[in-house]
């Protein structure tokens, strides 16, 4: 209760600061430009425009999540929230009074919000860990998915961002002796269930359930599933009724249009960053500027995804090997490219061709697909919707990121798609673009793992 009344206390501080500053600016400058008459009217009309596309933004980039978010990720969603509401009020404004109006005042505040949101975030997070207590954490594994390492490296992830909110006591396999597993459970504050077996899971639920435990759990692929369930009361028997039903004519149309018109949009505003990486990419090495690669998308179709080539020619001559984090394939070009994702943009040509839709799983290689299904049977479940140039995997998930929690997120995608899911997840994708850690490769013995896997058939299985 005390985390969130700082949470809360941080969230009040920022609104004021932020809000508050933008209608300094407004009422003092750029109203006058945007009403000739009524202007306190207009003005407060104005204003609370802004605190609307700004609260919405901040709710969406979960910019007040101080306590499981790290200072530099609160700092950047609240200036992309800020930032991207001021630039909207800005060009309404010049609209408006049909000129340009001058945008230093508004660039000052610009600045002074993204200090005060600084200053305001530190001292907040200074405080809440000062008084939050890391929760006594048991760690439960077992299945077939997860041995003791992969449990212990998962452990190892979710301390090195959030050790403030979990105190992990100790880590025990699924089948471990019944009352010592019983005295530990009642000994924790918080129980997590990595890839537990599903009968063990239910039983450990049932447990935690009763004894007013927090617990989390991984979710198997049956309980995503679920998630584009809906209920049914034709009896008094509840039933649950599973249907897939986004092969709609009405739902094909309208995300091929937000498609064609994001696709147009794209293409006429980043002509000139495509046009010179491609001056970048030749000559660097007088080799091709785009690199092609045959991909799965809906309904097992292939079809040649583009992308702008960041590694030496031929980097693949002796077999697939994944990127590692300083692989020396990659171009000097290349680096700056990937690092950035342009490297992706020629992707908009296939968007607009047909081939990918803008959201959507990420389209995998022709062999990977057939490796991964020999393994992981659900995973042509991916097929069922058009690849995407961005989806829940690229935002919530790293490069290195294992097939089957890539899976996992993309049906999280698949039963809960809608417009209005992209929208928000291509508004998500301009957040990732400037977080290193999305693109983070695999390290040297993992890449070495994966490649010897991939030469036996079981590439899934590395990751």
């Amino acid at each position: 209760m005390k985390s969130r009344k700082i949470t809360n206390t941080a969230k009040t501080l920022l609104c004021i600061w932020n809000i508050g500053l933008f209608s300094a600016v407004w009422f003092a400058f750029y109203n006058s430009h945007a009403f000739d008459t009524y202007l306190w009217q207009g003005g407060i009309l104005f204003c609370v425009i802004y605190a609307m596309i700004y609260l919405f933004l901040s709710d969406l980039y979960k910019a007040y999540r101080i306590a499981s978010n790290p200072i530099p990720d609160v700092v950047f969603s609240q200036t992309i929230s800020f930032g991207i509401a001021d630039l909207i009020l800005y060009v309404q404004c010049c609209l408006l009074d049909n000129e340009y109006v001058d945008i230093i005042p508004g660039a000052i505040i610009v600045v002074l919000q993204i200090m005060g949101t600084a200053l305001i975030v530190v001292i907040m997070k200074r405080i809440l860990i000062k008084n939050i207590v890391p929760q006594k954490t048991l760690v439960i594994y077992g299945g077939r998915k997860a041995t003791l390492e992969d449990t212990e490296r998962f452990c190892r992830r979710l301390l090195k961002k959030y050790d403030h909110l979990f105190e992990i006591s100790e880590i025990v396999f699924e089948e471990a002796d019944e009352e010592e597993l019983d005295a530990k459970l009642d000994e924790a504050e918080v129980v997590m269930l990595f890839e537990v077996s599903k009968n063990k899971k239910s039983h450990f639920m049932k447990i935690c359930s009763e004894r007013h435990k927090t617990f989390y759990f991984t979710p198997r692929i049956e309980d995503i599933l679920c998630q584009g369930a809906s209920y049914k009361n034709y009896l008094d028997t509840p039933l649950m009724k599973y249907e897939y039903q986004y092969d709609t004519v009405s739902g094909y149309l309208g995300k091929r249009a937000l498609d064609l018109v994001l696709s147009v949009v794209a293409l006429a505003i980043l002509w000139p960053v495509l046009i010179i990486t491609a001056i970048c990419i030749k000559l660097e090495d007088g080799g091709p500027v785009f690199y092609k690669q045959k991909r799965y998308t809906k309904d097992s179709q292939i079809f040649e995804i583009l992308k702008f080539r960041s590694m030496i020619v031929d980097a693949e001559k002796d077999g697939v090997t994944p990127c590692t984090g300083n692989d020396s394939r990659i171009t000097k070009v290349g680096k700056v490219i990937r690092a950035t994702r342009i490297d992706e943009l020629p992707q908009i040509l296939n968007i607009l061709k047909g081939d990918m839709s803008f959201v959507g799983p990420r389209p995998e290689r022709v062999e990977h697909v057939e490796q991964y299904s020999e393994d992981l049977k659900e995973f042509t479940y991916r097929l069922r919707v058009k690849g995407g140039l961005t989806g829940y995997a690229q935002i919530y998930g790293k490069y290195n990121t294992s097939a089957y929690d890539k899976l996992r997120l993309d049906l999280m995608y698949i039963e809960n798609q809608s417009l209005l899911l992209d929208l928000k997840l291509i508004l998500l994708t301009i957040r990732v673009i400037f977080q290193a850690e999305s693109t983070e490769g695999f390290d040297e013995e993992k890449s070495e793992e994966i490649k010897r896997n991939a030469e036996k058939g079981d590439l899934n299985s590395a990751q």
